[in-house]
């Protein structure tokens, strides 16, 4: 045989082998049937009331973002979605640290132990032992600017808090003041127990620098907006941050984090670290240099400072 018809058998062969894999390959795709989305109901919780939390009288029901354009404030509350999100971005001059709000308050303040903002609106005013005395929202809010973001407080009568409260009560779907949603803003951990620092360094390389980095400084996007906020250093949340306590912080961590290993529902939800686990890793992240807050003076004025607190 001549080389020429060697090569044409050779390609032959080849055409052939071809287009009997891309007949196999479409066989086996017809075969299947079209993926669907699973489907997904609205999460649900009790409402009780303020006083008596055993008294169940009603139903919340987790609103869909797409439902806030049937509001005659949508547009503001739209607003106010945007700067829980884009805090830094937004409002540079009010934001010091590298963090958003929705850096603490895990998907736009929806997931219980996920510190919600579910119950806010209708949480306030109320008496405050840090403070020692009665706390509006506005205040609330502004003290997160000034701490868990190291920042400026804003105007109380200004857009921006307008905004934020507005999605707040959104969020609350006018549920009466005397009422509450029966979630839980944060989990709990055995405050008894003794951190061990060296292993708690250990669960952080392991559990949380992919996220937040080796030395603490947390990621950002390609446009320099934040991914993962940073947990130490001067672009932080400063001393006077509930964060910066270390059981408070496990708390949060034991229950949210790491987000990157899903157990059930949409987000992490925790239940990776035990409660010596996120205490170790929270003593060791949370001890570590970070801007100071000079209003720390004035914080517990009644007593009763937790055993945590940084000062």
């Amino acid at each position: 045989m001549s080389d020429l018809n060697m090569m044409n058998t050779a390609k032959m062969k080849k055409s052939v082998f071809a287009v009997t894999m891309l007949g196999a390959m479409a066989v086996a795709i017809s075969s299947c049937s079209d993926p669907k989305p699973a489907d997904r109901a609205a999460p649900e919780f009790v409402v009780t009331t303020a006083d008596d939390a055993n008294e169940d009288i009603g139903k919340y029901v987790l609103p869909q973002d797409t439902e806030i354009l049937k509001e005659p404030n949508a547009e503001e509350i739209i607003y106010g979605k945007r700067l829980l999100n884009e805090t830094k971005r937004l409002l540079p001059e009010h934001v010091g640290a590298e963090m958003n709000c929705n850096s603490c308050h895990i998907s736009q303040g929806k997931v219980p132990l996920g510190d919600p903002y579910i119950n806010s609106f209708n949480f306030y005013p109320r008496v405050m032992p840090r403070a020692g005395k009665e706390v509006d929202l506005e205040m609330r809010i502004n003290g997160c600017f000034q701490r868990s973001m190291n920042g400026k407080p804003l105007d109380r009568e200004g857009p921006e808090m307008k905004a934020m409260i507005a999605y707040m009560e959104w969020l609350s779907q006018k549920i009466p003041q005397s009422q509450r949603v029966d979630i839980q803003n944060a989990g709990e951990v055995d405050t008894s127990l003794v951190a061990d620092t060296e292993r708690g360094e250990k669960i952080y390389y392991a559990q949380c620098a992919s996220c937040h980095g080796d030395n603490g400084e947390g990621m950002k996007d390609s446009r320099g907006d934040i991914v993962f906020p940073p947990l130490w250093g001067d672009e932080s949340f400063n001393i006077g941050a509930g964060m910066a306590r270390t059981y408070k912080a496990a708390a949060f961590v034991k229950y949210n984090m790491p987000m990157s290993v899903q157990t059930k529902g949409l987000w992490g939800h925790g239940g990776i670290l035990s409660d010596q686990d996120a205490v170790d890793v929270a003593e060791f992240f949370a001890h570590k240099p970070r801007p100071d807050f000079p209003g720390k003076v004035k914080d517990w004025p009644n007593g009763n400072k937790p055993k945590d607190a940084r000062y």
